[in-house]
């Protein structure tokens, strides 16, 4: 069981879509890191999103592959400057949730739940990318299990 955090696709500029929805390539290494995640078994029971339309569509698109018992909803308390430790207290490490957000709120995310605070960064997260964090038995914080990035330059 397990907890999946991942940063939206790479967006589109306000100029060329001011609700800034996915780009192609943005489009393209989402579904390339879902197909790796499928192939390697990685089993997700829903995904959440934050209802910005590059989230909603990173959401749509690993829900098209990885295909989740229960689907993608839009949540609250998950755009970039809300409260992360509110959201921590809801974070269910055996319910193998999938959290499509964006920065700084889900590298703040990440380092609270491991180290109880919200900085420094403990992980850098890249657009598109699939953190998966696990709670360690006999412990309260849960430990980075894998994480599956796009290729960058």
């Amino acid at each position: 069981m397990a907890f999946y955090i991942v940063q939206h696709g790479q967006s589109l500029t306000k100029d060329l879509d001011p609700e800034k929805g996915l780009s192609p390539s943005g489009f393209e290494t989402v579904e390339k890191i879902a197909r790796v995640a499928l192939h390697y078994g990685v089993t997700v029971a829903r995904i959440q999103h934050s209802g910005k339309k590059r989230a909603r569509q990173t959401a749509e698109l690993l829900d098209e592959i990885l295909k989740p018992a229960h689907g993608f909803q839009e949540v609250t308390g998950i755009k970039p400057l809300d409260d992360v430790a509110a959201f921590a207290s809801q974070v269910d490490y055996s319910a193998n949730t999938m959290v499509v957000g964006h920065l700084p709120f889900l590298e703040r995310l990440t380092s609270f739940l491991i180290t109880g605070q919200q900085s420094p960064i403990v992980f850098k997260l890249q657009n598109g990318g699939i953190l998966c964090l696990d709670q360690i038995e006999n412990s309260d914080a849960p430990t980075i299990k894998w994480a599956l990035m796009p290729l960058v330059n």
